[in-house]
């Protein structure tokens, strides 16, 4: 079988210590997984001799990154896992994972019929036949489709006032932006702008690629992942980060281009950001002031998703929600929810993904919180799912909170003194 070239990993740092075989929420409900150690740096030693040693029950792999947060020697566990499925595994996609992986081709022809889409999409006979034939579980609940893309949206409404700020950013706003929740993306836009920055679309966006990997089709998202570091590296040429609101989102381009796909973001990986650990940031320097509404209240749980855990950022969103009076937060326990992105989609997998999550939904139910604070929207469709709690992002939790008219009086000053310092 050939081998394609890829990035080189790091399983000779492996010690074997198994921390990342007990941390594993697949194992603890799939026997039949070998488990990460066994799956990544073990196995890998016996791939490189004789491909004949791929298991194909790798797929069964989360890439929740669980593994690679524990591991005490730094090992890239899940994308060894990943990369191993890339090179040795004699994978087809079908119908239903070309469908699940393609997002923007399925957003784009769902968008202008969206109303139909979303009606279709929760009929109990759609789902029989959707379980039957493509074999996506008939339990599971789509997000709507927009009818209205974010995109659209920004040209018409938001592009024209963005080169008035002295001070600008660019947008990487995903898929689940553009076709599902534009609402979430206008918030970014609000927030930022009262903040003093313009925001910019980039050149040219593609999905992440996430999706793909998880379906197999590797070599579709090297070609995404080309034309969006192609789209980060000309803005920030221009001298403009890219923000982003999904930690998937930003995980993907900044650690699984080079340690999956094989491609060098070395570049620009500094150039691609969350945006709230930007906002935060730029608050703790002082670049940025904010004021908030006297009448905020709210009592929430934070989840951090799995991809959040792996970058370390969790820290910001929980010290930039706790910046906001009347913000009562409770962090929940470190818990996978079970969806992995299309993972929990598929009927095979079903079953596994909620008792993989249950643990999360009894500690949600525990809290009972107003809502749940979380940067991932798979995460958000499988708690809003399997719980009845509404799922909000930490931006268009800021966006409540903030008084925008006061915050942009502050910051107009500062875009100003900028100005003139620049002029």
């Amino acid at each position: 079988m050939q081998k394609r070239n890829i990035s080189p990993n790091n399983f000779e740092q492996c010690v074997k210590c198994a921390i990342c075989t007990d941390f594993c929420p697949v194992l603890k409900v799939l026997p039949d997984y070998p488990g990460p150690k066994h799956a990544g740096p073990d196995g890998e030693r016996l791939r490189l001799k004789n491909a004949l040693f791929f298991d194909s029950n790798l797929k069964y792999c989360l890439n929740c990154k669980r593994c690679e947060v524990v591991c005490p020697s730094g090992v890239r566990i899940a994308d060894i896992i990943h990369s191993a499925r890339d090179r040795y595994g004699d994978i087809h996609p079908s119908l239903r994972d070309r469908m699940l992986a393609n997002t923007d081709a399925m957003g784009s022809l769902a968008t202008p019929f969206a109303p139909v889409v979303n009606g279709t999409l929760g009929l109990g006979v759609t789902k029989s036949v959707m379980d039957g034939v493509l074999k996506i579980d008939h339990r599971r609940t789509f997000p709507k489709y927009t009818g209205r893309k974010f995109t659209s949206w920004f040209r018409r409404e938001a592009a024209s006032l963005q080169d008035a700020y002295f001070r600008q950013v660019s947008y990487f706003h995903g898929c689940y932006v553009n076709y599902n929740y534009p609402q979430l993306g206008k918030d970014f836009v609000r927030v930022m702008n009262a903040l003093g920055y313009g925001v910019q679309l980039l050149d040219k966006e593609k999905c992440c690629g996430v999706a793909m990997m998880s379906g197999g089709m590797f070599d579709a998202a090297r070609r995404n992942a080309r034309i969006n570091l192609a789209s980060v590296a000309s803005a920030a040429k221009e001298g403009r980060v890219t923000l982003t609101t999904s930690s998937t989102c930003t995980l993907t381009m900044r650690e699984e281009y080079p340690g999956v796909l094989g491609i060098d973001n070395e570049m620009v990986r500094e150039d691609i950001l969350l945006a709230v650990r930007f906002i935060y940031e730029a608050i703790e320097k002082g670049e940025a002031k904010v004021a908030f509404r006297p009448d905020f209240k709210a009592r929430a749980a934070y989840h951090v998703p799995c991809h959040q855990e792996k970058l370390g950022w969790g820290l910001f969103t929980r010290a930039l929600m706790e910046l906001i009076p009347g913000m009562e937060l409770v962090p929940l326990d470190s818990n996978c929810c079970g969806i992995a992105g299309t993972y929990g989609f598929k009927k095979e997998n079903y079953e596994r993904s909620q008792q993989i999550g249950q643990a999360l939904f009894d500690d949600i139910a525990r809290v009972g919180p107003d809502y749940v604070i979380c940067e991932c929207e798979t995460c958000k469709w499988q708690i809003e799912m399997s719980t009845g709690v509404e799922v909000r992002n930490p931006i268009s939790v800021l966006a409540e909170a903030l008084d925008l008219p006061a915050t942009a009086a502050l910051n107009q000053r500062t875009n100003f003194a900028l100005k003139e310092v620049q002029s």
